[in-house]
This record gives structure tokens, C-alpha cells and sequence, in this order.
């Protein structure tokens, strides 16, 4: 049953991002500036990233683990772990399909775990940010 709920959650996700698109879409065409500014107030507002449809996390709520190895991702190293900035193959498709190579993984070191443990920062290749705790099985938008 925890299958069937994590499909049906992605799904909904999936259905509630191309709403958002479509909206944004439609508040590209002239005449409709402040429609564009609703759609991002409503994207704030749900939690929700428009482009993925996975929840959203602001970087500085996230644990102090992670925050470091954001700054050390956007700084380019050096990282903690000699698999840090491998290539994220994304095989549990829970983030936007996108091109081999396009994502890469980062260790978020774990207190008292003597392993890389689960926790993980994937990035992409626009400046995209992504946090699991789960290794891989969910995933929050990462916002500046």
C-alpha cells in the first residue's frame, strides 16, 4: 500500500506542476504580466515547485550539514567524500526527466553515521538544487 501512496503522491505532484505550467504558460502572453506574479506568489504560497512539483525547502532551513555542502557544490569543492560530484542517475525518476549527465550527487554528512549514510544534495546543470533524506525515495526543491 506505501507504493500505491508514494505513486498516487507523485502523481499528484506531477498533475498540480502542469497546472502551474500551463498557468504560466498563459501568463506569458501580453496583457498578462500580473498573471506571471500570481502564478510565483502561488507557487510560495503551496510549497510546491512549479517545474519539478516536488515540495519546496529554503536553504536556510536546512540542517547545517547541508547547507555546507551547498556552499562547498557552488564554491566547487573541495567535498567530503571521494563520490561526491558523480554523475546522479536519477533511475527512481522522482526528479524532471533530463539528459545522463545533467544531475550530479553530493554526500551530506550524517552525525554520528560512519557511512555516507542517506542524506544526499543532487544538483543540475541550471543551478537546480535538490535534498533527499531517504536516499533517493523523496526529494524537496532547494530555494535560495
Amino acid at each position: 500500500m506505501e507504493l500505491h501512496n508514494g505513486f498516487v503522491m507523485r502523481t499528484l505532484f506531477r498533475s498540480v506542476l502542469l497546472v502551474l505550467a500551463l498557468c504560466g504558460l498563459l501568463a506569458c502572453q501580453p496583457g498578462h504580466e500580473g498573471a506571471a506574479r500570481d502564478v510565483a506568489a502561488g507557487q510560495a504560497a503551496s510549497g510546491v515547485d512549479a517545474v519539478s512539483g516536488l515540495p519546496l525547502v529554503a536553504s536556510a532551513e536546512l540542517p547545517r550539514e547541508a547547507q555546507e555542502t551547498l556552499a562547498a557544490i557552488k564554491r566547487g569543492g573541495p567535498y567530503a567524500y571521494d563520490r561526491d560530484g558523480v554523475v546522479f542517475g536519477n533511475y527512481e525518476r522522482v526528479l524532471p526527466k533530463r539528459p545522463r549527465g545533467y544531475y550530479h550527487e553530493y554526500t551530506v554528512k550524517t552525525p554520528g553515521v560512519r557511512t555516507r549514510g542517506a542524506r544526499r544534495i543532487i544538483s543540475g546543470d541550471v543551478a537546480e538544487y535538490y535534498y533527499t533524506t531517504d536516499h533517493y525515495q523523496s526529494f524537496k526543491r532547494i530555494r535560495e
